[in-house]
Parts: C-alpha cells; structure tokens; sequence
C-alpha cells in the first residue's frame, strides 16, 4: 500500500509538530510504501531533516514560508474566473456559509491547477475590492463589517499564505509519479493547512482522506492570536480557519483525534461520530522502562516538573502552590526540569522563585540553596526526562491550557504519581491513578501534593497504576497497530466505491468454480420442524 504522509511545520524536519509520532508510525510500517509531502515553515528548519527509513519512496516539500510568485498574469477570462470562484471563497467566510466557501475553494484550486499559482491574483486590487464587498455584504458580522483597507490587506497577505498549497504541482492530471493521485490513502498529520492537499486530492482523483489531530488546528489558532492583532483580521482569521475546519471534517472519510478533548472540538465543528475513532499517540515505553521498573522511588520529598516554561503552563502557581507545601513540610524541594522555555516568562519565574524562596543554609559557614531549582534536560543531573521523572516521588503538572498533556504520559510510563490541573484530557489520561485539582488554584495543588509526599504507600500505588495504564493505551505498537488496521479499512472502503461492491462481502470460497458458486452459502439454515 502506498501512504501519502501530509505535514505542515514538522516530519521529515528535526523541529516541530508531530515530528516524533510521524516518525514511529513510518518507521512502525515497514510493509508499506510511504510518500512524504511536506509543508515547511522557515528557511531554516528545511536544512534541518531527520534520517529516513528506506520505504519511505519519495519526499516532497513546499515552503509556506516564501512567496510562490511565478510571473504568472492571467487573461481576461481567467481573472473574471478567479473573480467568480474569490467572491464565493470570501461570501463563505464573511456570511458563514459552508457551500460558498468549498465552491470558491475547489474552483480556486481548479484555476491554479490549470493555469498557474494563485500568487498575483490573491495579492491583486481587484481580489481586496472582492473582500471589501463581502465585508460590507448583509450576513456578515458587525466586526467584519467594520473592516477597514489595512485590515483587508493584512487578512489578503494571510490569505495568500494559508492557500499556498492550492498552487503546487502535487495534483497532476495523470496521476503519474509525486502526484497525490498515485497514492492509495491520504494521512493528514494534522488538520488546517497540512490537509488541504488532502483535500484537493480527495476532490481530484478520489483518493481516501485520513486526518489525525492530537492537537486541534482552530483551538491552537485561538490560543496563539495576539492580543495587539486587529480586531476585523482577528475575526477573519477565525471565520476562516472555522471554515476550512468544517470543510475537512466533511469530506474526510475517517478523522482519528488523539483523545476525547479534540474529538469534542471536532463534533462542534461539524464532524459526525461515524467518522470519528479516537487513536491516542505512541510513546516510547522503553524509553522509561528502566525508571518505571526500578525499586528506587525517587527522592521521598521531591516535587518534580517537566516542561516547556512558559504562561500555559503556569508555573507561578506552582510556585505559590510549592510555599504552601513548604510551610507543612520544611524539608520539601521543587525540581523544574525545562525542555525549552519562553525567556520572559523563564526570568519572572526565576525572580518569583527567589522572593518566596530565600537561599538557605544549614549553619554560619554553609553556602545557602535555593529549594526551588531550574535545570536542563540533558543536564549533568537529568541527561534524560526518564532521569528527570524519576528524580522525585511525584510529578506536577500545573497547566490552565493543554491538548494531550504529553509530559504526564511520559511520568506515567515512569511509574510516578502525578498531581494535575484538570484541564485538557488530563482527566481522560490520568483515569483515576493521580490526583487532579481545579486550574489557578495554588491551595488545592498544594494539599494534593502534600497528601501523597505524607503517604508513600499511597503514592507507590498510584505510580504502579499509573504506569499500568500508560503501558495499555499509550504506547508505540497500540497506535501503530491501530493506523495498519485504518489504512486498511480506508483502502477496502476505496475499493468499494470504485468496484461498486464491499470487498469481502461475500466469502472467498464463493468465487472458486464448483458446488462453491451456489448461492446456496448464503442462504439461510431452514428451522427444525417439530
């Protein structure tokens, strides 16, 4: 089977999203061909490409990054077209109406498939004459409405880059080899922009769509809008992305979130629970299996965080949270273990630490610490998260916002207890082996985490359950296997389409010549007579 990998800011690149689940999945399938076609973000993550395994056949890559201007200007008729198929593209996300947009998409699509790249047209007067108008049209919203030229022509430039995908030469009429139409399954590794050649695929040469979201495209598109962005982009941006969302949850024939959170964010936006089959990521169990495994507990009165430092994850609460443990138990530490860190955010936190926590000293000649301390992954204490998790009795998370909360999978693996904010699927992951709290409420977190540092018992009980689980629904080989038995479902299901019968409706016997033929195999056994 052939496998066509979409990505947007991620696999085969060494930054990004879904690059590590990408990776195991590929190299989980070794009886597959995959064929990647991948969307990078900078100049500089394209020079940066992980090792490939060798049934991975072909490897394609677009820049989102960098303008595709060919020099291409159409003809009259062609920009009267592209006129039509932009009206109906920017009617759909003004009025929020589902048919203009897919109408204007698919005949923007066709007309660069045919004629060019879409670069010079979207970027053209006429194309924000077009949008001013659908601003200014009844139906849509009073901040749309109030839209004014620097906002049409920021939303036009974003416009541009987000359908960039629209122009590539990635839908060749004869299918033949680096096109979309060559593959047997589509997998979307993401939805928003890394789907929309999926898309295209779907609508041009029928070819199954499968798209996985453990992080959901239109949440993460709320979350990182800035403040200081103008109000009508802002709304643009989000009628868009609210579109386009709905747009793939349609015509998808099978969307795998990554745990009931996202599945919710997809039934909002329209998908239906007969599409819908919940594949939670793969982690590297083994990775962990010697921590996880081990008689060592870890440090009986050490609080250990892993993570990326910055506002989401609110470590200020932590903080607040971990000098209330500290008035009950005086001997307690808080280990900040970083995997990378937003540097404001980093200093505020160092500086918190420093006024709750004065340095300490044992006696008159003793250099003083601090109990609560910043480190590295790949630090000379911690070279590994496993090392990391393990460093304490119990593992914190602290979160307001999150997706799959990966770092509390990984302490599960580790055998630790874990203390959560209740946000995100954490409830879903943690099914009952940790403790979870309210968000921005550093009293609860603290009398959680000071009730399992008192009782170790209880803690070593929930850590053996925690890992317990982890080991049955987390893993590498449950998600691989669950994507083999998909590619498979979703390629008989193409079949079909295409043949007009259901393979292996009937049994296989049934089509070796002989008494085999009689229809009688699919008769009813008649009733025992009395």
């Amino acid at each position: 089977m052939r496998i066509g990998l979409l990505t947007e800011g991620g696999y085969p690149y060494a930054t990004g999203e879904a690059r590590l689940w990408c990776d195991r999945l590929v190299r989980g399938l070794p009886q597959h061909e995959f064929e990647l076609y991948a969307l990078s973000r900078s100049a500089g993550q394209e020079r940066t490409r992980v090792p490939l395994p060798g049934h991975v056949t072909r490897v394609r890559t677009a820049p989102l990054w960098a303008p595709a201007d060919d020099g291409r200007t159409y003809s009259r008729r062609e920009r009267r077209r592209f006129a039509d198929c932009f009206r109906e593209l920017v009617r759909g996300i003004c009025a929020g109406e589902a048919p203009a947009f897919a109408a204007g998409l698919y005949g923007l699509a066709g007309l660069a498939r045919e004629q060019g790249g879409l670069y010079a047209a979207l970027r053209s007067e006429s194309a924000v004459r077009v949008l001013e108008s659908a601003c200014r049209a009844p139906g849509a919203g009073r901040t749309v409405q109030a839209a004014q030229v620097p906002d049409l022509l920021e939303f036009v430039d974003e416009l541009e880059r987000m359908l960039r995908p629209l122009s590539l030469d990635w839908y060749e009429e004869d299918g033949g080899p680096g096109s979309l139409g060559a593959v047997d399954v589509c997998h979307a590794a993401a939805g928003g922009v890394a789907a929309l050649p999926g898309l295209l695929a779907k609508r041009f040469f029928a070819v199954p769509l499968l798209v996985t979201e453990y992080g959901v495209q239109l949440r993460a598109h709320y979350l990182e809008q800035s403040p200081e962005a103008r109000p009508a982009v802002r709304a643009l941006m989000a009628a868009f992305h609210i579109r386009l969302a709905g747009e793939i949850y349609a015509r998808a024939d099978l969307l795998t979130p990554g745990n009931a959170h996202a599945r919710r964010w997809q039934e909002r936006c329209g998908a239906t629970r007969d599409k819908l089959r919940t594949v939670y990521p793969g982690m590297e169990a083994d990775r962990f299996a010697t921590v996880g495994e081990s008689a060592d507990r870890g440090d009986p009165d050490t609080l250990v965080w892993v993570g990326r430092i910055e506002p989401a994850k609110d470590l200020i609460a932590l903080l607040h949270a971990f000098a209330e443990v500290r008035k009950a138990a005086p001997g307690a530490r808080l280990r900040i273990f970083a995997t990378a860190a937003a540097p404001g955010y980093l200093a505020d936190c160092r500086s918190l630490a420093a006024q709750l926590f004065p340095d300490e000293a044992a006696d008159a000649v003793t250099v003083g610490e601090n109990p609560v301390t910043f480190e590295e992954i790949g630090g000379p204490d911690a070279p590994t998260p496993a090392e990391a998790y393990g460093a304490g009795r119990v593992v914190v998370l602290s979160s307001v916002i999150e997706g799959f909360p990966v770092t509390l999978a990984e302490a599960m693996l580790s055998g630790r207890a874990t203390v959560s904010t209740d946000v995100g699927a954490v409830c879903e992951v943690i099914g009952g082996t940790g403790l979870v709290v309210p968000p921005r409420n550093p009293r609860a977190l603290a009398d959680a985490c000071l009730a399992l540092l008192s009782d170790p018992d209880r803690a070593h009980r929930l850590g053996a359950a925690a890992r317990a689980r982890a080991l049955e629904l987390f893993t590498v080989e449950q998600n691989v296997a669950a994507f083999r038995e998909i590619y498979l479902r979703l390629l008989a299901g193409g079949a079909a389409r295409q043949d007009g019968e259901t393979p292996f409706a009937r049994p296989a016997e049934a089509r070796v010549p002989g008494h085999w033929t009689s229809p009688t195999w699919a008769e009813p056994v008649p009733e025992a007579t009395a």
